[in-house]
């Protein structure tokens, strides 16, 4: 059983959390499989709205499909939610990818 497997039949389980929605949708993420885990990471920031991590995430994944304006709202949020909670390493991270956001929207 490899990792997503193991978290879906974690989640099938019942055993739903922030945590484990965000580790499910960043696996998905590494394999490109981008509507998936947009799915988790957004159930992952419903469950913790100020998951800050899960927000960066969310939005590279968003941007990843294509979807540049939601990945841009996503990496706005997120980005006042590290601030918030004083995480300036995630803040700085989702900055870099909401510039290249920006970018390719005004090209």
């Amino acid at each position: 059983m490899n990792q997503i497997e193991t978290f879906e039949a974690m989640l099938a389980r019942g055993q739903d959390s922030e945590m484990l929605r965000y580790t499910l949708g960043n696996a998905y993420f590494t394999q490109q499989q981008y509507g998936k885990a947009i799915e988790h990471l957004r159930k992952a920031v419903d469950i913790k709205p100020d998951y800050s991590a899960a927000w960066r995430v969310l939005g590279r994944a968003l941007a990843g499909d294509g979807q540049l304006q939601a990945a841009r709202d996503a990496f706005d949020e997120g980005e006042k939610v590290a601030e918030a909670n004083g995480d300036k390493q995630t803040a700085k991270e989702i900055n870099v990818f909401r510039k290249r956001v920006i970018k390719a929207l005004d090209a």
